[in-house]
């Protein structure tokens, strides 16, 4: 197909272009590009052959003036920033929902807001309609972020289960009470009876539960739960090996750690390291997340795998139904204890 030129240069191709290209109204073309309906299989490969032939791209900015809707998702970290380059989750997250959303040809805004100051921005903003929808990481409650957007109606998904909010909030989580109860019966399974728990904090579920898990766990063998054996973190490696240091001056007799993430265990290994412990002839230690920092870590860690993929891949479904009008809705995965080295 031959463009006309203006002033040189080759003008971008059209719906009519395409509608010509693949033989068919550019009412039917229009229906392909807003999700196929009412479009016949023949016109539907009709059309993607046109596209694909023209270089048609969608302009977005002139569908946004007759839907309201702007075709895009925002990816929200109420984190300082960074704590988005050090942890590993975050960007695996990340990336599997830009993954997801590509599907749909809807692009993911990311950003960050570890600020008062930067939520309060970030809040007017999706509020004015920027985004169609938000994907929401690491909420601490009593962040007013989760509760003004959905007084807001923006639709919303929640990576974790939402805690201390008023209305309903859709929400995907792994099931860390579980996973963090395979882990300590994992630990008590080598023989191991001085658990330490370098947990994460009280205001995330992940924190909550993991812990929860843990003392379960101990109950039910018959030990007990020893809170010169439980220091709190905040996900982050200095954080664990700070706890850890902690916990080695309050139980020097401690045999294992359940470190409540990936991140703190790096640095456990480091304090047990300094302390001139060996992992796992003298303390055997176990993460949670299966992230890189787990593999990466010496020795190797064995963790509690969170399906990320599959969490991805489940926020974007609900957020992109909520957008269609749906009701929020809840989704929890399993976890799956993962064995190497450091047990």
């Amino acid at each position: 197909m031959t463009m006309s030129n203006t002033g040189g240069r080759r003008r971008p191709p059209t719906i009519h272009d395409v509608a010509r290209e693949a033989g068919v109204s550019r009412g039917t073309v229009s229906r392909v590009l807003n999700g196929g309906h009412y479009v016949s299989p023949a016109a539907q490969e009709a059309v993607d052959a046109a596209i694909r032939r023209t270089g048609y791209v969608v302009n977005r900015h002139a569908r946004s003036l007759i839907t309201g809707r702007s075709d895009s998702v925002g990816f929200l970290l109420t984190e300082p920033q960074e704590r988005f380059f050090e942890d590993p989750n975050f960007n695996v997250l990340l990336s599997g929902c830009t993954q997801a959303l590509a599907a749909h040809d809807i692009p993911l805004l990311l950003m960050l807001a570890g600020t008062k100051d930067e939520r309060r921005r970030i809040t007017r903003y999706i509020t004015a309609g920027h985004v169609d929808g938000v994907l929401l990481v690491s909420s601490h409650s009593g962040d007013p972020v989760a509760e003004e957007l959905r007084g807001a109606g923006v639709p919303l998904v929640q990576c974790g289960k939402p805690m201390g909010l008023r209305s309903k909030v859709s929400y995907v989580a792994a099931d860390d009470r579980d996973g963090a109860r395979d882990m300590v019966r994992h630990l008590l399974s080598l023989g191991r009876r001085r658990i330490g728990v370098v947990n994460g904090p009280l205001d995330t579920p992940g924190g909550v539960d993991r812990l929860a898990g843990y003392q379960e766990v101990l109950t039910e063998a018959g030990l007990p739960v020893d809170e010169r054996l439980v220091v709190t973190g905040d996900y982050s490696r200095a954080s664990g090996e700070a706890g850890t240091e902690r916990l080695l001056a309050r139980a020097p007799d401690l045999d294992a750690l359940f470190v409540a993430s990936d991140l703190m265990a790096q640095g456990a290994l480091t304090a047990l390291r300094r302390a001139g412990r060996r992992v796992p002839e003298d303390v055997s230690v176990g993460g949670f997340d299966d992230s890189t920092a787990a593999t990466e870590a010496v020795p190797a860690l064995t963790t509690v795998r969170q399906p990320y993929d599959r969490i991805s891949a489940e926020m974007v479904r609900l957020l992109l139904a909520q957008i269609a009008g749906e009701e929020p809705a809840a989704v929890i995965l399993p976890t799956e204890l993962v064995l190497r080295d450091s047990t």
